[in-house]
């Protein structure tokens, strides 16, 4: 009976109810596009970050992080790769040297983060080898390097060319080795490109003068959202295999990419604020909507009374109108939502415009939307509640009512 009630009250004032309807509506679609957009540069932020240099989980002696100095290689490295071996949730790891130092070419010079790899492990762990532009990525082979578009710019070198590469060992002196450009590349982060370069762990080590040492091992799970878990049942699998894990961090990509774990929260929070801001325009059009609606019917509430109708049964019938109303409107606003979204989720939008500003933020030229779970529950629960909320004051007005005054006004 509510129902056919609550249907035939909204239809009572076509026009208002429209116009209300096609508010929500908007509301809905927008958000969810919103959300969706904000939701895919986010998840491609993130991805080009791990793809191209963080990885899933990365080990390090205590403290590199903070201060990567020479001295920082992982202490007893091939006890850990014993141990990351037997693991079945790590799929791929790779051994990795870091040093600071400066490129130089014939007519320029460079400050560099020069990261000596063993380029088919390299492989599976980061997409760098996809990202080369010219030339082709390192086979293995001593003195070979590959460097950014970036920086062959700066250096003025192009492929074949040789340039010096320098730093300090780990006794201070600094060393020098030679090196042929082999390949050329471009990651999604200008950053990125501005200082890495990438040569044979063996040249980097004798740099160095660390031996046969690493000072970063790169792993790869099964699953990126269970980094947290992999990482316990790793430290776990250390302790036990005898290692002294007290020099040692390992560090999931949520740790090492804290920055952008930051933008995640706040794009949550944002969404949060953007939805409350929606909400009550809605709340606000639905107390308008409603209250007149009472007043327009206080003749019917009032009879409804006199035959005995309670307090709590008037006050749900006009919840659920509001609930009704809101609810329409969300499924409505959803579908117009998704009939936007499936094509700019194939196609893509391109920022081709803000190329620089968006390589600075690791994102690529086109941003695909993404539908995640939050998205749609925010967008199927949020107004259906602020509706149904905006009615409780029209709703308490109306059972205030006197039933004999109710029956008599004009």
């Amino acid at each position: 009976m509510f129902f056919k009630i609550a249907i035939r009250n909204l239809l009572r004032n076509k026009r208002r109810t429209l116009i209300i309807l096609s508010s929500i509506i908007i509301g809905v679609a927008a958000t969810l596009i919103y959300d969706s957009i904000n939701a895919g540069m986010i998840d491609q932020m993130l991805v080009n970050q791990i793809n191209t240099y963080y990885s899933h989980i990365q080990i390090h002696k205590k403290g590199f992080n903070d201060n990567r100095l020479v001295t920082s290689y992982i202490p007893e490295y091939k006890k850990v790769e014993d141990v990351l071996k037997k693991q079945k949730y790590i799929t791929a790891y790779s051994n990795r040297v870091i040093a600071f130092g400066m490129l130089s070419s014939a007519n320029s010079s460079a400050g560099i983060s020069m990261i000596g790899i063993e380029p088919e492990r390299e492989k599976r762990v980061s997409d760098i080898h996809k990202m080369v532009i010219e030339g082709r990525y390192p086979s293995g082979k001593l003195n070979e390097i590959l460097i950014s578009k970036r920086m062959s710019e700066k250096l003025e070198v192009t492929l074949g060319d040789k340039v010096v590469a320098m730093a300090a060992d780990i006794n201070g002196k600094v060393n020098s080795e030679l090196f042929r450009i082999v390949g050329i590349y471009r990651s999604h982060t200008g950053e990125f490109d501005k200082v890495f370069v990438y040569v044979p762990i063996e040249n980097a080590r004798t740099i160095l003068g660390i031996g046969d040492n690493v000072s970063e091992i790169a792993v790869i799970t099964s699953s990126a959202d269970s980094t947290f878990s992999y990482k316990k049942q790793l430290t776990n699998a250390l302790k036990d295999s005898g290692y002294k894990t007290a020099d040692t961090e390992v560090l999931t990509y949520q740790e090492s990419l804290a920055m952008i774990m930051y933008l995640i929260d706040i794009w949550k929070q944002t969404s949060i604020i953007i939805y409350l801001i929606i909400a009550l325009a809605v709340l606000f059009g639905v107390i308008n909507t409603m209250l007149m609606s009472v007043f327009e019917r206080v003749n019917e509430i009032g009879v409804l009374m006199s035959i005995g109708m309670k307090n709590s049964a008037i006050f749900r019938m006009i919840v659920l109108e509001a609930f009704m109303l809101g609810l329409v409107g969300t499924v409505v606003g959803f579908i117009v939502g998704i009939l936007i979204y499936l094509p700019l989720s194939h196609n893509g939008i391109n920022l081709g415009i803000y190329s620089e500003s968006m390589s600075s933020m690791g994102l690529n030229n086109i941003i695909y939307p993404e539908l995640n779970l939050m998205v749609i529950i925010n967008s199927l629960v949020v107004m259906p509640l602020a509706t149904a909320v905006g009615a409780f004051y029209p709703a308490r007005k109306a059972i205030k009512l006197q039933p004999t005054d109710a029956m008599r006004y004009v």
